[in-house]
């Protein structure tokens, strides 16, 4: 997708604006609707490639259309199937097992998804910000060119240019038939039918929230995984993670890549792979292969370079500085197209805000990317914010770090009997006093929000001992990060609470 601008050239002549042209779905179509507020006139430009498999989708960028929206709703999804099963212990004469409808639930999510679509083009529509659907990139530092359905062209020039145009799900073109026989999450929520027995190949959090969901609605599920889960998280953590997972249904395939994908003909795909922990080839059939090997920066069709905006040989992202501006100073970009920036909605949406309102608004406040909370939506629901252990240690050496942490058992889990030995809260501090929080990580139920309060505490520099005077709410998960009284370092086990 492309391009950004703030004056129009065709039919009508030539009108000079004085504002940015915001590029990327939902957090360029935010950053102008702020701009506009602000008493500038802005052009957003947003258009989709459809994915190899053909998918398609309105205005809002991943995060709405192939992201968080749909994502947490076929988690619930997912969720209440556990519930349901949970329902007879509680007194509910529910007839077990209880069959999920993949077509009603799909079209739920897509119905939703497609009122978000719309309410975006109402927004925009409110707040005067011109609305182009069509491919663009850049002609110079000022212009960028489209081309319209017809053919016919468009050139918009701006003072300002946003580019926000975040990324696309990377294939594997190096592996037979990836390309043809495979999906990403680009496709996976806007399927008719269910997928079926799926093979999902990564190990990221889109390809761990993609396999619980699926797992938690009666699939057969498989994760083939290179190497570790989760990277860039808390390895203790994500290990607990998949451990869960695993002992709910998930199958794991650890340390094996595929290296071909081929049609049978009762239409079931062949995967061939190689274990490389034991040197053997091994196979298996599936009916739907979901690659989740990450994501590539949306910036081909840009032209950049005639913009003369740099970006990083290795990853393609573009390179901007504090101010979100790009090597072309009147050029910036935000969210998950920029080097070094965290690959989350919220972040690209406030970063978007509060360039708007530097720009137009007098303000001189700068996007602050320490100690952002973010949550894994796997079965279990892992939340953070601030350092993983492994950062903390690295930063400031074993001897300077402390940690508290404990097993806990949530009270809803108590009278179904459910497992909870991946329910798990850590704190990672500094040693010395007061004991400054680095890091909250949490596994349960409800992980965002558990996560979501707390971070606002850790932001403003919550030491060890304030949280510690914090009273929890009884009887809760989020108790537990309250009641943290064992240390690592101790050498003693992790105690086991409970919220009864």
């Amino acid at each position: 997708m492309a391009a950004m601008a703030a004056a129009l050239r065709g039919l009508g002549g030539r009108f000079r604006w004085r504002m940015p042209a915001v590029a990327g779905g939902v957090r360029g179509a935010a950053q102008g609707a702020v701009a506009a507020q602000l008493g500038r006139k802005v052009a957003v430009v947003d258009y989709v490639e459809p994915s190899p498999r053909g998918t398609r989708w309105g205005l809002g960028g991943t995060c709405v259309n192939v992201g968080c929206i749909p994502k947490k709703l076929m988690h619930q999804a997912a969720l209440l199937g556990g519930l349901i099963r949970d329902a007879p212990h509680y007194g509910w004469e529910v007839a077990q097992p209880v069959p999920h409808d993949w077509r009603k639930m799909a079209e739920a999510v897509q119905n939703h998804v497609k009122s978000l679509n719309w309410g975006h083009r109402v927004q925009l529509h409110d707040r005067k910000v011109k609305y182009f659907n069509v491919k663009a990139g850049f002609v110079d530092k000022h212009t960028v060119r489209g081309v319209a359905k017809g053919g016919k062209e468009i050139l918009l020039s701006a003072d300002h240019i946003v580019i926000a145009t975040g990324g696309r799900p990377r294939y594997p073109a190096h592996i037979e038939g990836a390309l043809e026989y495979g999906i990403t999450s680009d496709d996976i929520f806007w399927l008719k039918e269910s997928p079926g027995k799926t093979l999902v190949v990564g190990a990221s959090y889109v390809a761990l929230e993609c396999a619980g969901f699926l797992t938690g609605i009666g699939l057969d599920v498989t994760v083939m995984m290179r190497s570790i889960p989760l990277r860039g998280f808390d390895q203790q953590m994500s290990s607990l993670v998949t451990e869960h997972m695993a002992s709910h249904g998930t199958r794991f395939l650890r340390g094996c890549t595929p290296s071909q994908v081929r049609r049978l003909l009762d239409g079931q795909l062949q995967v061939t792979w190689e274990d490389h922990t034991t040197g053997k080839e091994g196979t298996g059939t599936f009916n739907t292969v979901l690659w989740a090997v990450g994501r590539v920066p949306d910036t081909r069709s840009l032209n950049l370079e005639k913009a003369g905006v740099d970006t990083s040989p290795n990853t393609q992202k573009i390179l901007v500085d504090s101010r979100e501006a790009t090597s072309v100073p009147h050029i910036y970009a935000i969210g998950d197209v920029v080097e070094g920036r965290p690959e989350l909605t919220p972040t690209a949406v406030m970063a978007g805000r509060l360039l708007a309102q530097r720009l137009f608004g007098g303000s001189s406040d700068l996007m602050d990317y320490d100690k952002v909370p973010t949550t894994v939506f796997t079965p279990l629901e892992y939340g953070c914010v601030g350092l993983s252990e492994e950062e903390a240690v690295a930063r400031h050496g074993q001897e300077h770090v402390e940690v508290y942490h404990a097993h806990y058992k949530p009270l809803e889990f108590t009278v179904p009997g459910r497992d909870a030995s991946q329910c798990y809260v850590k704190m990672v501090c500094l040693r010395e006093p007061p004991q400054p929080v680095l890091g909250l990580h949490f596994l349960g139920p409800n992980a965002g929000e558990v996560t979501q309060g707390f971070a606002l505490g850790i932001k403003c520099g919550a030491s060890y001992v304030q949280v510690m005077q914090t009273v929890g709410i009884h009887p809760t998960c989020s108790e537990e990060v309250v009641k943290l009284r064992i240390s690592k370092r101790s050498g003693l086990d992790p105690t086991v609470t409970g919220c009864g």
